[in-house]
């Protein structure tokens, strides 16, 4: 989350050498992210109706808690959703702006919340209580500062345009802002998940609290939904 020195993860997409089954088992594991419908925080909610003018392209620019430290250290100039939205509008004066604030602020439980009279001034439209996954299937490109759902978006095949410094940016698959000079290598889609995904990550069974592999945890995670 900090970008202002060099991480573990960085290091290890800057000179990896991945396999091919590596590869291959990274593609099959994001099939099934997608697949399931999987997210970060994997809110239930209804489908969102979106009724823009004809030919404006449709950009989700998601919300983030502020005082998270992956905005403090890897926002650049930008440190807040307002600081954000601004820069997105200016960026693409044409476009309908979909706005979505992070679920915490929606609860009320962090800070962040952009104030109605200036949010209307920026965003065409503001979502809330509607899971990212289905904004994801209708917009044409993401706006973010480091959030996440940059990397949830380029799973599914979205263009990304990236204004700080999140730890799936500078590798050639974003539109980046602010680039990383210490990132070198041009990675493809596989090669990201299979060292933010795989390779980096320990992952402990939700019920056997033993260490498991992703895909063993997705199986877990598919398992607990169902059983609600």
């Amino acid at each position: 989350y900090d970008p202002t020195i060099a991480s573990d993860l960085e290091a290890m997409l800057n000179s990896h050498a991945f396999s091919p089954l590596l590869l291959k088992r990274a593609a099959a594991l994001r099939q099934t992210i997608l697949a399931q419908g999987l997210t970060k925080y994997n809110l239930a909610g209804g489908e969102p109706t979106i009724t823009a003018p004809a030919g404006r392209r449709l950009i989700l620019v998601p919300g983030q808690v502020e005082d998270d430290a992956a905005v403090i250290h890897g926002g650049g100039a930008i440190r807040s959703n307002l600081a954000l939205l601004r820069a997105v509008r200016t960026a693409e004066p044409d476009a309908f702006l979909i706005y979505k604030p992070h679920p915490d602020i929606e609860a009320g439980f962090r800070q962040g919340r952009i104030p109605k009279r200036e949010v209307d001034g920026l965003a065409d439209l503001v979502v809330t209580q509607t899971p990212i996954t289905a904004l994801f299937a209708i917009v044409d490109a993401v706006h973010c500062l480091t959030s996440l759902a940059g990397f949830e978006a380029l799973l599914r095949g979205r263009p990304v345009t990236v204004w700080g410094q999140p730890f799936y940016a500078g590798w050639g698959l974003t539109r980046d802002r602010h680039a990383c000079e210490r990132r070198t290598q041009k990675l493809s889609l596989a090669e990201l998940i299979a060292g933010a995904l795989i390779l980096y990550p320990t992952y402990v069974h939700p019920i056997s609290k033993l260490y498991c592999s992703p895909e063993a945890l997705i199986t877990a995670l598919h398992e607990m939904q169902n059983r609600k």
